[in-house]
């Protein structure tokens, strides 16, 4: 009897030390971050990391890997290597996550969220609840939005007040296919590349301008590369705060319980820290020459890019495209 009850507890004492079992924390867990640690994205992921480990007791240690360190410069991976169990968490941006969710792309729709109010009660709404519906579906667990911000347009050839002024420009874009027929509908030429190999064309002028949110304008220092910033928010770029699904499910409810605390108290954090020096004057101190375009110049970039809504709704589905569309009513 007494072989019996110590093979009992042996195996349940084995059961327990699988990945979540009580007592089988790990002792780090990675969190894959695109960007560097210095500007707002970079700042919420230490931050996430700090709260955790708090909340936790110390029990939940996460280790950011900026740069996409775990992603050998592959963002577009970032969903597969988080849903696999590869890479435990990420704060990562939609524009990254869509090549698994095309339905992200609603973010990416051209002059579709006007502002941060809109973009808000896309988030919260029933687009919100929709999207992380879909991200549960294929093992992402998502805690929280954050925020990457409006992109904005530089060049180094002339200011950019109308689509006429787009034509023939070389703009580098990110690797989405949206961005390519954004930029071709507007008469430009993008080109897909990564940030470093955009920096060696903006020096030897192979390449004309690019599209960032502000905070990435400035911590880059696009200024020593570019003289004309266009202001014209045209599309939103959030982030999702994820976590492997199958590692999340098998935590204990205290755990899951204090890091989605942490959660939403950093990605709050990150977004206030996004939504500061949109105006352009950091960089216009730098030197750089800013175009607001007016209502009109906006209608016309709207106009240039409609036939981009049309051809994307179909891809991002018409469940997604409906609840978007009532959110932002």
């Amino acid at each position: 009897m007494t072989r019996v009850v110590l093979g009992m507890l042996l195996a349940a004492a084995l059961c327990g030390c699988g990945r979540g079992g009580a007592g089988a924390l790990k002792q780090e867990y990675k969190m894959q971050v695109t960007v560097g640690p210095a500007n707002h994205w970079g700042l919420g992921a230490a931050k996430f990391a700090e709260l955790a480990k708090a909340k936790t007791n110390g029990k939940i240690n996460i280790k950011p890997y900026y740069g996409s360190q775990l992603l050998k410069g592959a963002q577009l991976s970032s969903a597969q290597m988080v849903s696999s169990g590869a890479i435990d968490c990420a704060l990562e941006s939609t524009i990254n996550l869509c090549p698994v969710f095309p339905e992200l792309n609603v973010f990416s729709l051209p002059f579709f969220v006007d502002g941060h109010a809109q973009l808000d009660k896309l988030e919260a709404g029933a687009t919100g609840r929709l999207l992380f519906t879909l991200l549960e579906r294929k093992g992402l667990q998502p805690l929280g939005w954050g925020e990457n911000g409006f992109r904005q347009l530089t060049n180094s050839k002339r200011p950019v007040k109308s689509p006429d002024d787009l034509k023939g420009l070389k703009i580098r874009v990110v690797g989405s296919p949206i961005f390519v027929d954004i930029y071709r509908a507007l008469g430009s030429d993008p080109i897909n590349m990564n940030w470093g190999d955009a920096v060696v064309a903006f020096q030897q002028g192979a390449v004309d301008g690019q599209e960032n949110p502000m905070g990435i304008l400035i911590s880059t220092q696009i200024s020593k590369y570019h003289k004309y910033l266009t202001l014209w928010n045209y599309l939103a770029d959030p982030l999702v705060l994820c976590w492997n699904k199958a590692e999340w499910d098998a935590f204990p409810g205290d755990i899951k319980q204090s890091l989605t605390a942490a959660a939403v108290e950093a990605c709050a954090y990150e977004k206030a820290l996004a939504r500061v020096n949109l105006d352009g004057s950091a960089l216009k101190k730098e030197g750089m020459e800013v175009t607001v375009p007016d209502a009109p110049a906006l209608a016309a970039f709207k106009r240039a890019t409609a036939p981009v809504i049309e051809a994307w709704s179909a891809k991002i589905g018409p469940e997604v495209m409906a609840a978007a569309k009532a959110d932002l009513r």
